[in-house]
Formats: structure tokens, C-alpha cells, sequence
């Protein structure tokens, strides 16, 4: 089963340096090795182990849906969270 990963900002507190508003989306492929959307590095970095996991197939026991999760940056001061969310590639 292939899936996208769909990265949404759904937090956003202080000063996101790179500039991170809620409603913000990215788009990441495995099937094409592709990102769509502009994405913080540090955020891409920290986010993902969660999303190559989610995108073969991984379930996580705490989640109450195994397509939906969430992922905050490291930036402690400045927190952005995003909304992980897997759909399946219609093939």
C-alpha cells in the first residue's frame, strides 16, 4: 500500500522564523521523492522519522486514528504543530 503524507499547521505560537501560519500545507511522496510546499528544516529533520514510518504503513498503539497524528518542531519558544495525516495512493 502506498500512501501521501499530508503536513498541516494547525499551531502556531511566537515567531516562526521561517515564517509558518496555521492553515500552511505540505505535501510529501515517496512514490515521486517529491515536497510540495515550503517546510522549516529544522521541522523536515525532526518530522521525519513519523512520516517515512506513517508512509509504509506504520500504527502507532497511542493514536486514536493510525492515519492522523501530530508533530511539533523543536523550536521550544516558537512552537509550530502540525497535523500528520496519511492517505492512500490511489493506484
Amino acid at each position: 500500500m502506498s500512501y501521501v503524507i499530508k503536513l498541516k499547521v494547525i499551531k502556531q505560537e511566537g515567531h516562526c522564523a521561517s515564517g509558518h501560519k496555521v492553515g500552511d500545507e505540505i505535501e510529501i511522496n515517496y512514490n515521486d521523492n517529491s515536497i510540495k510546499g515550503k517546510i522549516c528544516l529544522h521541522a523536515l529533520y525532526s518530522i521525519l522519522p513519523k512520516v517515512f514510518a506513517m508512509a509504509y504503513g506504520a500504527e502507532f498503539p497511542w493514536l486514536e486514528n493510525a492515519d492522523v497524528s501530530t508533530h511539533a518542531c523543536p523550536d521550544y519558544k516558537n512552537p509550530v504543530v502540525f497535523e500528520v495525516r496519511r492517505e492512500k495512493i490511489k493506484e
